[in-house]
């Protein structure tokens, strides 16, 4: 357990980031879950509405810094993909 003063500080702030950080993470996740699982059922229609969500999701993780800009991007990238070739009926 931190002892001075200023460790104490650095312990709650980094307690409030986690939370924060994880909450952006299980965003992302949960809706690139939910449009595979759309994907995978073939429910384009219900996968492609839900694609502004998931690009909001990524890019505000993203810009925090919970992921890397080009992981972000290469994310949105396979996204797009598996729904394009889902479209196409492969």
């Amino acid at each position: 357990m931190p002892i001075t003063a200023s460790a104490k500080k650095a312990l709650r702030q980094s307690l409030r980031r986690r939370t924060r950080n994880l909450a952006k993470l299980e965003a992302f996740r949960d809706v690139l879950k939910e449009i595979k699982k759309l994907v995978e059922a073939k429910k384009i229609k219900e996968a492609e509405a839900l694609i502004p969500k998931a690009y909001k999701a990524l890019d505000k993780a993203a810009k925090t810094g919970v992921i890397k800009k080009n992981a972000a991007a290469r994310k949105k990238s396979r996204l797009m993909k598996s729904i394009r070739k889902a479209k196409e009926g492969r």
